[in-house]
């Protein structure tokens, strides 16, 4: 009689283990679950900081050539008009600048 109990005991403890082992399974899938969530936030998430980050460096570097353009317009108009108001000295200085790049460029 002794051994019908021990069965018993074997299919309780069997029957156990086979409740605990489902359990673990749907826990492991549900931790699954929360994982890829969890990667999906964090890839929406870098990608609009990625986004924010391209919008503004594109807008700095539009600045940032705008006023390059503003500099060159006023460095332009600057010598313009000191060509306009001393000619000859003009002449003069770009005579100078060309001689000297030949003799620079003659010796090479």
């Amino acid at each position: 009689m002794a051994r019908v109990q021990t069965n018993d005991a074997v299919e309780q403890t069997s029957a156990d283990l086979s409740a605990q082992l489902e359990t673990l399974k749907a826990d492991v899938a549900a931790l699954t679950s929360t994982l890829a969530d969890y990667g999906r936030a964090q890839k929406e998430q870098i990608g609009a900081t990625a986004e924010e980050t391209y919008e503004a460096a594109k807008k700095k570097g539009a600045e940032t050539a705008q006023h390059a353009r503003k500099q060159a317009r006023d460095a332009y108009t600057g010598a313009e008009q000191a060509v306009r108001a001393n000619p000859a000295a003009s002449v003069g200085i770009a005579a100078g600048v060309g001689f000297l790049v030949g003799l620079l460029t003659a010796r090479r």
